[in-house]
Order: C-alpha cells, then sequence, then structure tokens
C-alpha cells in the first residue's frame, strides 16, 4: 500500500467559531483506495485572515511531497521522523512546522486503522477508558463585577453532568506576564468562594490562565486560592520558561498543569524532569500528532503525571485526542470545545454528554464526514 494522492480543505467554521473561524483538513488517499483524514488547527492564528491560511496549505503540500507521497502509510514512525529530522529548520520544535506534521500523523494512524479494520486506540494498547471524562469553560459571565453569577453557573453545570469546569479569572489576556494587584486575586477569590457555597466540591474548578503572570504574581495567586482547592493552575506564567514554571510549582499545592503551546517529547520531558507541572494538556493537534501524544502520555505515566489534553480546535484533531485519550492509563480529563459544525460534519457525530465523551468504535479515527455538510461549508 502507497499513498498516492493529498487533498486539502479550507473549511468556513460556524459562529462562535470554535476552534477558529476557517478549519484546515487534510486527506491522504492510498492506492488501495483507502483514504484518512487529518487537521491543521488553526485556533485563533489564522480566525480573520484567510489568505495566511494559504501558507499552511503550502507546507503541507511540500510535507507531503517531499516525505509522504509513494511510502507505506504503515511507516508511521520513519515518516514522522523524516519530516521532523531532515530539515534544518523543522528540528527544533516549532509552532509553525509540527501542528502540520500532526496533520500528516492523524492522517497516517486513520488509513492503518482503516486497514486493520479497528480504531487506533486498539493498535495502540487498546480500550483503557470506557468513557471519558470531560470539562469545559464556564459559561461567558461577569463574574469578577457579579461573582454570584458564578455560583449560578457552577448550578448549571452541575445539573447537566458536568463535574468540572475551567475560568480564567484575570482576563485580559494580554500584557503577558503582568502582576496582578491584590485587589484583582481578592476579586478572584470572591468567585471561587461563590461557587463553592453554592455547589461545596461537587465541581472541580481550573484556573485557566494563559501563561498571563509574573512568577510572583503567580506565587500570590496561588497562596490566595489555595483555600478552595482549585483543580489546577494552568500555565501561570508563560511556557517558554520552564525553570520559572518549577519556581511556582514548589510553592504551592495547587497543581500546575501546562502542555497547549508546547510540541514534541523533547520540550514536554523537560516539563516533567523539572516538575514544573504534573498535569499535561498535550495538543494531539500540535504537539507531533497520535504518534508523538502517545509517547508524550507515556513519559507523563512514568512521573506519575496526568494527561488532560487541550482542545480548542475542529472535529478531526478532536478525535485525534479522543483515540490517544481512550489508550492512556494516566488520561486524567478532556478538555472539549464544541461548535455548532462540530456537531454536524459527520455522519455519526463524536458524543458528548453527561460530562462524558463516549470514544467511537469504527476504525481509524472512527469519524466520516457528511459530505454534503461538508460541501456546504467548503471554501477549497
Amino acid at each position: 500500500m502507497k499513498v498516492v494522492e493529498l487533498k486539502t480543505m479550507v473549511v468556513e467554521n460556524e459562529e462562535p467559531y470554535i476552534g477558529g473561524k476557517w478549519l484546515l483538513f487534510l486527506e491522504l488517499i492510498t492506492d488501495e483506495g483507502i483514504s484518512g483524514l487529518g487537521e491543521r488547527i488553526t485556533g485563533g492564528s489564522y480566525s480573520h485572515d484567510l489568505g495566511a491560511l494559504q501558507s499552511q496549505v503550502k507546507l503541507i503540500e511540500e510535507l507531503v511531497g517531499q516525505y509522504v507521497i509513494g511510502e507505506d502509510p504503515t511507516r508511521i514512525e520513519r515518516i514522522w521522523d523524516r519530516m521532523y529530522a531532515s530539515r534544518h529548520d523543522f528540528r527544533h520544535p516549532s509552532l509553525y512546522a509540527t501542528p502540520v506534521i500532526s496533520a500528516i500523523d492523524m492522517a497516517l494512524w486513520d488509513i492503518v486503522g482503516k486497514a486493520a479494520n479497528q480504531p487506533i486506540y486498539n493498535l495502540l494498547g487498546g480500550m483503557y477508558h470506557e468513557k471519558l471524562r470531560a470539562y469545559a469553560y464556564m459559561p461567558s459571565g461577569d463574574y469578577r463585577a457579579n461573582p454570584e453569577l458564578a455560583g449560578e453557573a457552577a448550578i448549571q453545570l452541575l445539573e447537566e453532568g458536568n463535574s468540572a469546569c475551567k475560568l480564567d479569572p484575570f482576563m485580559p489576556m494580554y500584557p503577558i506576564p503582568r502582576d496582578i494587584p491584590i485587589w484583582e486575586i481578592e476579586a478572584a477569590a470572591k468567585i471561587f468562594e461563590s461557587i463553592r457555597n453554592a455547589v461545596g466540591n461537587k465541581l472541580e474548578v481550573g484556573i485557566g490562565t494563559h501563561g498571563q503572570l509574573t512568577t510572583f504574581s503567580a506565587i500570590r495567586v496561588a497562596d490566595y486560592l489555595e483555600p478552595y482547592h482549585p483543580y489546577w493552575f494552568e500555565e501561570p506564567v508563560p511556557p517558554e520558561n520552564i525553570d520559572e514554571m518549577a519556581r511556582v510549582a514548589a510553592h504551592t499545592s495547587i497543581p500546575i498543569a501546562t502542555g497547549e503551546r508546547l510540541v514534541t517529547k523533547y520540550e514536554f520531558s523537560q516539563v516533567l524532569e523539572k516538575q514544573a507541572a504534573q498535569i499535561i494538556q498535550l495538543d494531539v493537534g500540535q504537539c507531533g500528532g497520535i504518534t508523538e501524544a502517545k509517547k508524550i502520555a507515556s513519559i507523563a505515566e512514568a512521573h506519575y503525571a496526568m494527561i488532560a489534553p487541550h482542545m480548542y480546535c475542529g472535529p478531526i484533531a478532536a478525535a485525534a485526542a479522543i483515540q490517544v485519550d481512550t489508550c492512556s492509563p494516566n488520561f486524567l480529563i478532556q478538555e472539549a470545545n464544541q461548535g455548532p459544525l462540530h456537531k454536524t460534519i459527520f455522519k455519526e457525530p463524536l458524543v458528548f454528554e453527561n460530562g462524558y465523551i463516549i470514544p467511537p468504535t469504527g476504525p481509524g479515527l472512527g469519524v466520516e464526514f457528511d459530505e454534503d455538510v461538508l460541501k456546504a461549508h467548503l471554501i477549497e
């Protein structure tokens, strides 16, 4: 079996544009008629400029043409290594190239799963979790001005079957990093107090920052919020400086989470070795695909760390994350951000209900496009 053709698809998402305004999919086709789907996640990077996305389309075409066309799709490790290590510009972890490698890797695994008539998780050790605990951000609200609204939202989340959520009490996101004054920390504490008063400890609540804090501010925040037992403190400082994140971790009992902007096993191994985080939020669409995500999960397992994969993406990358979750013993929880298109673009939508995800049982990624829905949103 050989890969003989590539198709790329730019798809216009539906509001509120979960995963980005434009989604970028690819399809690898073999000489035996088996095809595999992948996704180069776009997130907020290309939300408004469709033209900017063309550079990624060209990079997909370049890498597939140079390293994938004519190759046996079952030789995933060899193809991955050649894409990553043959080019000087890509060898160092890169958020420019690694997401494209991730997309290609997903499609190769989808082909192999379909050829074997097995879901990918069965080829990576088998189903460990029959259902996957999930979470999302709290519903939008001006919680800083009206902290009691956070308690009401927490009650709503519980009634809907959720057991965990996340909120960012320190917006706006920029500038990064910045000092967080004591009044702002106290406002965040009132939000957590409102939640605990409303639902007790029935709902886990993660602090979802985006590397917004300086080291000393993060330590102050952690000290102030520890009595409310947050689920985790996500990217308390920018993820570039692992040593500073480790300093925060050493000063608090709140678990530190990071990983959505890290790529390859090399960056994640440093986070774990330096004890900077114990909840690893790898993004299957960015870190290097299914191949690399499974390795990262295993390295984390050896450090008694858990994975809680990031999911701000389109439906193909979401399906890939679910495959890794299902076969990973140290899976903790899956972020579950879904927009309207996620729920209609597949013939059998991914199942998100009552705070859980049910892994699909079909071969490969376990998903197949509804061609009518896809065509209605296809740009090129």
